[in-house]
């Protein structure tokens, strides 16, 4: 007789409807790992993370007290019926980590406080706590009287407190110069818009502090300015000003702009932010700490001939052996528990990292393997893990390793489920619920549910697809002309010296870690006439839209202005137009405190956003908001001919449909988009560049096995149009389309960073002299 406990082995989903889902009914066994399939944009993210995933944080949440809630992000309840047999998930996304400059591989994983403690134990000479050997925390005196909790004062005078940070840099590895003549104009006044850094227009706030501070004259230019006018504007400590009956605080621009943009990662800031600080900051080795972050004193300490700093730069998998190498009876727990951290990262595929690698660097793939990182080790069971495409940014050969990681995960007692591309991700799946049967509003409904061979046989688009094999080309291009590369040596690069052919689509191959960011970022992207689109987050709030994103709103305002006679700020809804009851959100967004916030459709403007008069103009017999639920192919031929045609916003709109994204609706938050569909909606933005040479970082990210031929077709016609197009890539269908492949290598990190072949498809699969040669030949049946 069975226990009843043993009856609830299942995950029971009913009537989900969160974003584009339709009543979604699914039933998902426990303890078993369950991939969701289907084309990008069908619904898999909003059944798996904004379902199941967030119904069981939120549930999580609830059993904190009110007053912890209190400080935890609200999460509202999915759109969803019936929700059943939840365990806790822990969700490992792609999210991007460390926006923070001091965020590193070490800190983020913990293994720089174990090393701390090692150093703060057995470094010689002894130089104090682990805090001094941590970058974060000054050294510090201070004096005063000390009140313990007995009452017992003891005065203290000038007591030191070691920590480890740089005193010249702050423990940022790195000085910035900053170029004046790139934060202002000194032959304008404040009135006339002197400084020009973005968001510093002369009329709004941030300007006006400047002008009406009584520390400066708004009419006067800043080369008129005193020595003490300029260094109140350039360097003034923060003070206390009123202005206009206001309470603000006044202070320098340089250490205001430090704080606002310098202090986070140049890769986490808006573009038009980090274009500007590219331009106005160099960024130099700290020549005091050699870029290590740490001072003299912590630099000093050492265990076998190695300071914390050297173990730090060293690549993980030589440090693992170095750790082990310790024989210290005293701290060989802790010799024990960093080793093993250590390990997980080599049996990750992540061993080619070093520690000091900034968080900010490290791409969506090696984010989402980092955090896994915790969790390989965890005696947790019966726990839901929720991978978002866990074989990102993973070569063939290292997919493998993936899947004996997954599978360990499932064996422990766990529930995995996994949102996948990848047939040799899928293949390992008990489970798999495909969802279609296309996209957007063609999408969210099951197509599929069963077994992989099941899946192979449905007839759905997955299924269809499953076994496709690409075909080596009959015959290449040739190149118009060659880019140079010469002594590349950034990161692991060893000198590489290679010539990239133009006029062609050249692939950049190599299994994760062996130099291909690096070579192409450090070596190409730079130049001018070279667009990059890389993998980098597209920022953007709810009140973002792809119209927003990619400028299509502005000839679209501009053309229901010039139609009606009125200004087009109207016809925004973060503008003039915007209702006055949610402020042009469409939503009423309300807090209750510690418990869910609750989302509610704005009944003054019935969800547009936008005021009643607005609706009345007209484009084309249709109004703003209808124009903005329009699908993309909708729009495109909407705004191509008759009383609605807007040449440039029908450019834009093509470049839209042109890389798969015709079934987007124009007007839909960027928040709702998935991570395959916000990369080539950055695509579709470059693609009206006038860049001369493309470079794509694995463009096939998030997109299903149908939609890679329809971008392979893009490139085409890029390359036929008279471009050169590069691209960083895995997947076996992008580099048998090449015309040449360079395939870096043989290993990852110091045993990688060479050149191993350069040539066509064919002569790589002919030769199987690489991993990659390997995988392509079997990929290809050569």
């Amino acid at each position: 007789m069975t226990h009843p406990a043993d009856g609830h082995d299942l995950i029971r989903v009913q009537g989900a409807r969160v974003n584009n889902l339709k009543n979604v009914d699914v039933e998902i066994p426990k303890r078993r790992l369950t991939a969701f399939t289907g084309v990008s944009g069908s619904g898999k993210s909003s059944l798996v993370f904004g379902t199941i995933a967030a119904e069981s944080q939120r549930m999580i949440n609830e059993t904190y007290s009110a007053f912890v809630q209190g400080f935890m992000p609200t999460l509202d309840r999915p759109d969803v019926d019936v929700l059943d047999g939840l365990t806790t998930a822990i969700i490992v996304d792609q999210e991007r980590m460390g926006a923070n400059a001091r965020s590193t591989v070490g800190t983020a994983t913990d293994a720089n406080a174990l090393l701390r403690i090692l150093f703060s134990r057995l470094g010689q000479p002894h130089i104090g706590s682990p805090n001094a050997f941590s970058f974060n925390i000054a050294t510090s005196r201070t004096s005063g009287v000390r009140t313990t909790a007995t009452g017992e004062r003891t005065v203290i005078e000038n007591e030191t407190y070691l920590g480890g940070m740089c005193p010249r840099c702050e423990g940022m590895g790195s000085v910035t110069d900053i170029d004046l003549a790139q934060l202002y104009d000194d032959h304008k006044s404040l009135a006339q818009g002197a400084i020009t850094i973005p968001g510093y227009t002369a009329d709004g706030w941030a300007v006006r502090i400047y002008a009406e501070s009584g520390f400066l004259d708004p009419g006067k230019p800043i080369k008129s300015y005193t020595k003490q006018e300029l260094a109140d504007f350039l360097h003034k400590e923060p003070t206390k000003v009123r202005i206009n009956g206001i309470n603000l605080t006044y202070e320098g621009l340089i250490p205001k702009i430090q704080k606002s943009m310098l202090s986070k990662s140049v890769d986490a800031l808006q573009p038009h932010i980090r274009a500007f600080v590219e331009r106005a900051v160099t960024f130099s080795v700290c020549p005091e700490c050699g870029g290590t972050r740490l001072n003299e004193s912590a630099r000093s300490s050492r265990i076998a001939g190695n300071s914390i700093a050297d173990a730090c730069a060293m690549q993980i998998s030589d440090l693992a052996d170095w750790v082990r190498g310790l024989d210290e009876p005293s701290v060989a727990p802790l010799a024990t528990a960093l080793a093993q951290t250590l390990d997980s990262f080599v049996e990750i595929g992540l061993g080619y990292l070093s520690l000091d690698r900034p968080s900010g660097t490290l791409s969506g793939g090696e984010a989402q393997r980092t955090k896994m990182i915790r969790h390989l080790g965890s005696s947790l069971t019966d726990v839901t893990y929720v991978f978002d495409e866990p074989t990102i940014g993973l070569h063939p050969h290292d997919i493998q390793r993936m899947n004996v990681l997954l599978l360990r995960l499932r064996d422990k007692g766990n529930t995995v489920l996994m949102v996948e591309h990848k047939p040799e991700a899928i293949a390992i799946a008990d489970h798999v619920v495909d969802l279609g049967p296309g996209a957007g509003s063609a999408g969210g409904t099951v197509t599929f549910e069963g077994t992989v061979e099941g899946l192979r046989s449905s007839g759905t688009l997955t299924g269809r697809h499953l076994g496709d094999r690409a075909r080596l080309k009959d015959a290449v291009r040739t190149p118009t002309g060659t880019l140079e590369v010469r002594g590349a040596r950034e990161h692991n690069l060893q000198n590489v010296d290679v010539d990239i052919p133009l006029g062609v689509l050249t692939v950049v191959t190599g299994v994760a870690g062996s130099g291909k960011s690096s070579l192409i970022h450090g070596s190409v992207s730079r130049r001018d006439t070279v667009v990059t689109v890389d993998q980098s987050a597209i920022r953007g709030s709810r009140r973002s839209s792809p119209a927003t994103y990619t400028g299509l709103l502005d000839p679209i305002r501009s053309a229901f202005a010039k139609v009606n006679g009125v200004k087009a700020s109207l016809f925004s809804a973060n503008s003039e137009g915007a209702c006055p009851v949610c402020n042009g959100a469409g939503q009423i967004f309300t807090d209750l405190g510690p418990m869910a916030g609750v989302a509610t459709t704005c009944e003054e403007c019935e969800g547009t956003g936008f005021q009643a008069p607005v609706l009345d103009y007209r484009l084309g017999a249709r109004n703003i908001s209808e124009v903005l639920a329009m699908p993309v192919e909708e729009a495109e031929t909407f705004f191509a001919a008759g009383d609605a045609k807007v040449p440039a916003a029908h450019a834009i709109l093509q470049r839209l449909a042109d890389v798969g994204l015709g079934y987007l609706t124009i007007g839909q938050p960027l928040t709702t988009l998935s991570g395959g569909e916000r990369q080539r909606l950055k695509l579709a933005t470059h693609l009206g560049e006038k860049g001369v040479v493309y470079v794509l970082d694995e463009p096939t990210s998030g997109l299903h096995l149908a939609d890679v031929d329809k971008l392979l077709a893009l490139l085409d016609r890029l390359i036929e149009s008279g471009k050169s197009v590069i691209v960083i890539e895995h997947h076996q269908a992008v580099m048998a389309h090449a015309d040449w492949i360079i395939d870096l290598g043989p290993g990852a990190g110091h045993d990688g960073g060479r050149v191993v072949f350069e040539g066509t498809p064919a002569q790589l699969v002919a030769a199987r002299s690489t991993l990659t040669g390997e995988h392509l030949a079997a990929y290809v049946g050569g």
